[in-house]
């Protein structure tokens, strides 16, 4: 099997349109046309990734985020994308990213943040403008953020509780308790601060995320809980994701997940 092949279907799922204008989802390193050995399923694309890729016969690494966003202008390994980079050429292992565009799928990276929640009623947050009609109608399967429903109510103490446990957090930043009960809930997985007025506008009485900054915290105004789990905690789901994906389309083929976790950041408790 070719590794455009493979390609083939993962963009059948989350096309690269769909990607966001910021973003370098696709195919970064390698060749479509290499015959594919197995497939590592990561998300990100570490050199210890690479390496892991390498020692178990895979030369086609599946990353969530992109390893090279901006311009490389030089190549001499003195910081991680470089070395990164350097380490899959020099062994021959392509790398592909679906981000964004795996974000801004309903049965993407917010769905699977939502099953681990038991969560029903599921619709995008922030739908994408669909100009393939002059009506500029929203694409209801398309677009940024979910919305959804607890199949009953709960208080916040007991929500942030299962939250933690569902997603085996040891830390959760969030805004002051409101005394409400819990019944709709928005998520973004990653950094997902630009979706806060829409989760407020859809009636979420919590919007579950990561990567806010001090000063956004405030923007709540006390009308809705924020709960940041973290960025590496949002997507943690999204590897057996992808690998669900491929062993639906190629189940007998070598897909693999791996097992190094990159997650940079670390809390000390």
């Amino acid at each position: 099997m070719r590794i455009n092949e493979i390609i083939q279907a993962l963009e059948q799922v989350a096309p690269i349109a769909y990607q966001e204008s910021y973003d370098n989802s696709g195919l970064i390193l390698g060749d479509p046309n290499w015959q594919c050995t197995g497939v590592l399923c990561c998300l990100d694309s570490t050199e210890a990734v690479i390496l892991e890729a390498k020692a178990a016969g895979c030369n086609l690494v599946i990353a969530h985020h992109p390893i090279i966003f901006n311009g490389i202008k030089q190549l001499n390994g003195k910081n991680y994308v470089e070395k990164t980079v350097i380490t899959a050429i020099k062994n021959d292992i392509a790398i592909y990213a679906i981000h964004t565009n795996l974000d801004n799928i309903i049965l993407g990276v917010c769905n699977s943040m939502a099953n681990k929640l038991g969560l029903i009623h599921k619709k995008i947050l922030a739908p994408k403008s669909n100009t393939s009609f002059t009506e500029n109608n929203d694409n209801q399967t398309v677009g940024s953020g979910l919305i959804a429903e607890l199949p009953e109510p709960m208080e916040e103490i007991g929500f942030l509780q299962m939250v933690q446990t569902s997603f085996n957090l040891r830390v959760i930043r969030h805004t002051v308790l409101l005394n409400k009960t819990i019944r709709k809930v928005a998520l973004c997985g990653g950094a997902g601060s630009f979706l806060l007025k829409n989760a407020m506008a859809a009636g979420a009485d919590v919007f579950i995320s990561a990567d806010f900054k001090y000063h956004e915290f405030f923007d709540a105004e006390e009308r809705i809980l924020i709960a940041d789990i973290g960025h590496w905690e949002s997507e943690q789901f999204t590897v057996g994701l992808l690998i669900d994906i491929l062993q639906a389309k190629f189940p007998t083929f070598a897909v693999l997940k791996s097992v190094i976790k990159t997650n940079p950041v670390n809390y000390f408790l």
